[in-house]
């Protein structure tokens, strides 16, 4: 039996289920989605315990919080109480699905969120924050916008998203931060090396996405495997010719530890990113109901100091090829400077 067993995000933060749900899938991030079977699979985590919902106002352009929206109002009232929003901000997007850059501005932090609280449908958001970092505004300015939506009651929590020790400390001192939000995952650990330690010497805990690596970690990719061009693989590094080979087989070492424990690879590696630390809350991004399931059992998985050791020995730090996103995108990534 699966159990949800609660983290608190940070010395300051809410405490949420051992995994969150993120979303961003169900709105097309990853090819086509089915707004039935998304809207079921919210409410399925949410019965399963998971109450820690994870978005982004560019999701989609809005459709992802709408979608949300209508999984709660939809949900059974004691189920819809229990759900915690986390939004993510200030991408800056084109009809065209182009990016063009990030608004930390006090005044365009306060927009963004009437517009969240609208789509959603809630009088909260229960942890917010801006998906990269302003170049040309001030951390301090954006955390002190969002501070003041603390104070009027429109935001519960602060959190940040994908930025580096230096900022991190300056955010912290300037209002008190729940956790950061960053690619976190077997063969995407660039966070050991400074962020984390930073993190736990400050009380600040983790939300961790991308812990499959965009589904080359589930188990479910194969090589030469072609992808729609609004996928977000058809133009990651890490899913390119020579790149994805060689990172497949690391997925193939991996998978001969998950079969010795009778898991999958995706539950092994769901459970490697959550023994990194009760401060770290693994987010999921099932988009369908099976998925979601095959993820949930990450929790009943145990992993030992033998288990560790080979899962090291398979999958060693800096193992994989390519980088975790394309160039235009990893030069607007704080976390990587």
């Amino acid at each position: 039996m699966t159990t949800q067993t609660p983290r608190t995000l940070g010395t300051t933060g809410p405490q949420v289920s051992a995994l969150g749900l993120g979303c961003m899938g169900m709105s097309g991030a990853y090819g086509e989605s089915d707004r039935a079977e998304s809207i079921a699979t919210v409410h399925a985590a949410l019965e399963a315990g998971v109450t820690l919902l994870d978005t982004g106002d560019f999701y989609g352009m809005g459709h992802n919080e709408l979608l949300i929206a209508e999984a709660l109002r939809t949900a059974p009232a004691a189920l819809r109480e229990n759900a915690l929003t986390s939004v993510k901000f200030g991408a800056l997007r084109g009809p065209d699905d182009s990016w063009n850059g990030f608004d930390g501005r006090p005044a365009a932090v306060k927009n963004f969120a009437a517009y969240s609280l609208q789509r959603l449908g809630v009088d909260h958001i229960d942890v917010y924050r801006p998906a990269r970092l302003d170049p040309d505004v001030p951390i301090e300015e954006t955390v002190g916008a969002i501070a003041e939506l603390v104070e009027k009651g429109y935001v519960r929590h602060i959190g940040l998203s994908e930025v580096g020790a230096d900022t991190i400390r300056r955010a912290a001192a300037t209002a008190p931060i729940a956790d950061l939000q960053i690619e976190y995952a077997l063969i995407s650990r660039g966070p050991e090396r400074e962020i984390l330690p930073t993190l736990r010497e400050l009380g600040i805990g983790v939300t961790a996405y991308g812990v499959l690596s965009r589904g080359l970690l589930s188990g479910h990719v194969a090589a030469g495997q072609g992808f729609a061009a609004n996928d977000f693989r058809a133009h990651s590094p890490r899913f390119q010719g020579d790149n994805l080979q060689h990172n497949l087989t690391l997925v193939d070492a991996l998978r001969k530890i998950a079969e010795q424990k009778d898991v999958s690879v995706a539950q092994i590696a769901i459970a490697w990113v959550a023994s990194r630390g009760e401060d770290i809350v693994p987010l999921i991004g099932a988009r369908t109901r099976e998925r979601l399931d095959e993820a949930l059992g990450a929790l009943d998985v145990t992993l030992d100091a033998a288990d560790l050791a080979a899962i090291e020995a398979a999958v060693p730090a800096d193992a994989a090829a390519g980088e975790r996103y394309a160039p235009a995108q990893m030069a607007m990534l704080d976390s990587e400077r």
